[in-house]
C-alpha cells in the first residue's frame, strides 16, 4: 500500500475495487474511476492530470492564450504528432500514446453543453511551420471549422502585443461558484493554481492581450489567407 501511495507501483484493477469496498464507495466507483483515468491518459505528469481530469472537463468557460503554437486542445493529429516527435529522448511508441491522449483531450467539447472556448493566438502561430505545408493547411482549416461553433471564439493577436510575450496560459471558469483556476505553461513543469492572487494576475494579463486581438471575422479571414499560402 505504501508503494502505491508513493507512486512507486502501478495500481491493479482488483486493488481499486477492494479500496472502493473498504471505503464504501463501490456504487460511485471512486478508485476504479481513478484507475481508468490513469490508463486512459498515458504520458502525462501528475500536475497536468489534475487539470486534465478535474478542471478542464468541468469548466463552463475556458480562455486560452498561446504566443507560439496552436493550443494543444485544438491541435490536429498531424500537428500534434510532429510536435511530440521532436521532443528530446521520446520514442515512437510514446509519441503515439501522447498524440492519441492529446486528441482524446477535446472529447468534452462534444458534450451536449460544451464550455465557451475563447482562443487567443499570436499572429506568428499561423506562419510557424510545424511539419509539412499540408499539416499546416489542415491545422488552420480545423481552426476555421471549429470557430464556426457558437461556443468557440478564435481571435488572432497583433504580434506587437508585448504583454503576451511571457508565455502561454489558460483560465478556467468552473460551475456552482467555484473559484477560477489557471494553468501557466513552462518548459519544465506547468503551474495549476486557484490562488486568488495568481488568478487575478493572469486575468489582468489576459485582458491586456485581448485588447490587441483582431475581431473574430477579421481573425478568421487572416487564418484563411495564410491557410491558402500553405501549398
Amino acid at each position: 500500500m505504501s508503494r502505491l501511495e508513493k507512486g512507486l507501483r502501478t495500481p491493479q484493477p482488483d486493488q481499486a475495487e477492494i479500496l472502493d469496498q473498504v471505503f464504501g464507495l463501490s456504487d460511485k466507483e471512486y478508485f476504479v474511476g481513478l484507475y481508468r483515468r490513469i490508463l486512459s491518459n498515458p504520458g502525462g505528469p501528475i500536475w497536468w492530470m489534475d487539470w486534465l481530469e478535474e478542471i478542464e472537463p468541468r469548466a463552463t468557460v475556458l480562455r486560452s492564450w498561446d504566443p507560439l503554437l496552436v493550443p494543444g486542445l485544438l491541435q490536429t493529429e498531424g500537428y500534434a504528432r510532429y510536435l511530440l516527435s521532436r521532443e528530446p529522448r521520446v520514442g515512437p511508441e510514446e509519441v503515439e500514446e501522447r498524440t492519441q491522449a492529446r486528441l482524446r483531450r477535446r472529447e468534452f467539447l462534444e458534450r451536449a453543453d460544451p464550455p465557451l472556448l475563447s482562443i487567443l493566438l499570436d499572429q506568428g502561430v499561423l506562419r510557424r511551420r510545424i511539419g509539412t505545408a499540408g499539416v499546416m493547411r489542415e491545422q488552420l482549416a480545423f481552426l476555421i471549422e471549429i470557430a464556426e461553433r457558437p461556443n468557440v471564439l478564435v481571435q488572432v493577436v497583433d504580434p506587437d502585443c508585448v504583454p503576451g510575450l511571457l508565455g502561454a496560459f489558460m483560465i478556467a471558469e468552473l460551475p456552482d461558484g467555484e473559484a477560477d483556476v489557471i494553468y501557466a505553461d513552462s518548459p519544465a513543469e506547468g503551474v495549476v493554481s486557484a490562488d486568488p492572487n495568481v488568478v487575478s494576475t493572469l486575468w489582468i494579463r489576459y485582458e491586456s492581450i485581448r485588447a490587441w486581438a483582431y475581431p473574430e471575422h477579421v481573425s478568421l479571414n487572416m487564418i484563411k489567407d495564410v491557410m491558402d499560402q500553405w501549398t
